[in-house]
């Protein structure tokens, strides 16, 4: 026989289930996880080998203020102004803040 205490329990199961299954996304992942992106490009941590500037070491206001200068246009660019398209300014400014601290 089915008592309330366990349709309770099995809505209680569902609904945990589906919390924990969602879907990431931008909005939910960490600092650190966006960062990475910048890697990618830029180098481990931050530290270009390459043609690409080295972010590692700079001010959190310096990369932020490069960051949202990208997004607006206002620094042409032909990738990082696709690249920061995609981020709010609350996530550039977490995002420069984690690449500051390397």
């Amino acid at each position: 026989m089915i008592t309330q205490n366990k349709i309770l329990l099995a809505g209680m199961v569902i609904v945990g289930i589906a919390y924990v299954y969602q879907p990431a996304n931008a909005e939910t992942a960490s600092a650190a996880v966006l960062a990475n992106t910048c890697y990618s490009c830029h180098g481990t941590n931050g530290k270009s080998v390459g043609d690409m500037p080295t972010i590692a070491g700079k001010t959190k206001n310096f990369i932020v203020d490069k960051l949202k200068a990208f997004k607006s246009g206002a620094k042409s660019s032909t990738v990082m102004m696709r690249i920061t398209k995609g981020f709010s300014d609350s996530e550039l400014d977490a995002i420069s803040g984690i690449i500051a601290n390397k």
